[in-house]
């Protein structure tokens, strides 16, 4: 049987002493997480548990049990179809957003990167304004943005 290297027991016991000295602080700073934790399902448990106490004693009637609007009985579907327009304008909106999201992200680091290479993230961004624009001008062909329709 080989010897074990003096620095493998040395590691060794430094590492039980370490795991000894640190776990019970380590534990402790859960301590927080736990209360936390705690509070919050007493606080769900006692809400649903008051409002189930609290339900009991009020009495229900048709007229409570309407859906409201706007002071008036409703008439009607309360779900009315929608064109696909409205769904491609949505749709469209969404999709330019966050394109133009993407420009706060390069006129942050435009001036920065300026001195080092200008013509690279000046064409880059050209090229992405430039597919932006062929998409908007798309749209606009298809009437996508006319309500109307």
């Amino acid at each position: 049987m080989r010897a074990k290297p003096f620095g493998f027991a040395l590691a060794r016991r430094a590492a039980v002493s370490y795991l000894a000295f640190m776990e019970p602080t380590q534990l402790r700073e859960y301590i927080p997480v736990a209360i936390l934790g705690l509070v919050a399902f007493l606080f769900a448990a006692g809400t649903l548990a008051a409002s189930v106490v609290a339900g009991k004693r009020g009495k229900d009637s048709a007229i409570k049990d309407t859906a409201y609007e706007c002071g008036m009985l409703p008439v009607g579907q309360g779900n009315t179809r929608l064109s696909v327009k409205f769904y491609l304008v949505a749709m469209l909106f969404i999709l330019f957003d966050i394109e133009v999201v993407f420009l706060y992200p390069w006129a942050v680091i435009y001036r920065g990167m300026l001195a080092g290479n200008a013509p690279l993230i000046f064409g880059s961004m050209f090229c992405f304004l430039g597919i932006l624009f062929i998409g908007y001008l798309y749209a606009w062909k298809k009437q996508a943005f006319d309500w109307k329709k």
